[in-house]
């Protein structure tokens, strides 16, 4: 079992960090956290742990080698927080106290686009469990002793998959068929790592079902994007007028006229106001949908 040690000693809050890439597809277990992955090379499971003499990364499959050669950004240490240096006193506050959640990068641009189509327009609990439905309908289990794993699914058998066995999934068809067109690229579309963000938004924006509140999500994920901005987001403009304006209601444009002084860290500065609580809600929330029956 490959397995490998970042000497490291800094401010890291692993599980915050974590928590953006981990999708339905990673689990917290008492040896660490453990997600499986489809590489260049091949499927893979990575364990992270970590205990006084660094951050050690195990990993089992044929993409072992290719994911420990990247452990560095799997554990957001390819990001540079102490590079954000902000003015604004509630920002600067937030910043000092949580310097230790950091951007990860996964270098997975198809599994992470495919997880912001079906974040679109639903509900987390949605998203989540079309995830897992995927997994369970277009995938196998994951290397390693890990039982009940599963592998993200097959970008091939979603690419052929007809619209039927994505519906009793809760998935239904404008979210579904935007699947399948990324899945038929998935080749070209995990080449775009070595582009940059802005390159790789431009590509994906060829596809019909992809706009840039999807890129955004995208980014943020697989290239470690901290200035990613997911305008269009049901409560992202809210969550940013309350804290920096005291207003409960924002617009889309009022968020990006606020938050033009902090590039190229515009996603960080979010994060951070999502640690700071959320903003006041009024009226019923968005409820669940159901597609069986139809």
């Amino acid at each position: 079992m490959p397995t490998r040690l970042l000497p490291f000693t800094g401010r890291l809050n692993l599980r915050a960090t974590l928590r953006p890439i981990t999708f339905s597809w990673g689990r917290w277990l008492s040896s660490g956290w453990v997600r499986p992955a489809r590489t260049p090379e091949g499927p893979v499971t990575l364990q992270v742990s970590r205990d006084d003499t660094g951050i050690r990364g195990e990993a089992w499959g044929e993409g072992a080698a290719w994911i420990l050669d990247r452990l560095e950004g799997w554990v957001g240490l390819g990001d540079d927080p102490e590079s954000f240096v902000p003015e604004h006193p509630l920002i600067a506050d937030l910043h000092r106290r949580h310097l230790g959640v950091r951007f990860a990068r996964t270098g997975l641009v198809f599994e992470s686009a495919v997880a912001a189509v079906l974040a679109q327009k639903v509900t987390g609990k949605e998203a989540v469990a079309g995830l897992r439905g995927l997994s369970v309908r277009f995938s196998h289990p994951a290397p390693g002793p890990f039982e009940g794993l599963m592998l993200p699914p097959d970008p091939d058998r979603l690419a052929a998959a007809p619209y039927h066995a994505y519906h009793d999934l809760g998935i239904e068809k404008r979210r579904a068929d935007t699947v399948r067109r990324l899945a038929i690229d998935a080749v070209p579309i995990d080449r775009l790592a070595a582009a940059t963000p802005a390159q790789t938004g431009v590509f994906l924006r060829r596809y019909t079902g992809v706009g840039g509140w999807t890129v955004a999500e995208t980014v943020a994920v697989s290239h470690g994007d901290a200035d990613a901005l997911s305008v269009g987001d049901f409560h992202l403009k809210h969550l940013v007028a309350w804290h920096l304006t005291g207003q409960p209601r924002g617009t889309d444009e009022v968020m990006v006229e606020l938050l033009e002084a902090f590039r190229p860290h515009r996603g960080r500065v979010v994060r951070l106001l999502e640690l700071a609580g959320n903003y006041p809600r009024y009226g019923p929330r968005r409820q669940v949908r159901s597609f069986s029956g139809y």
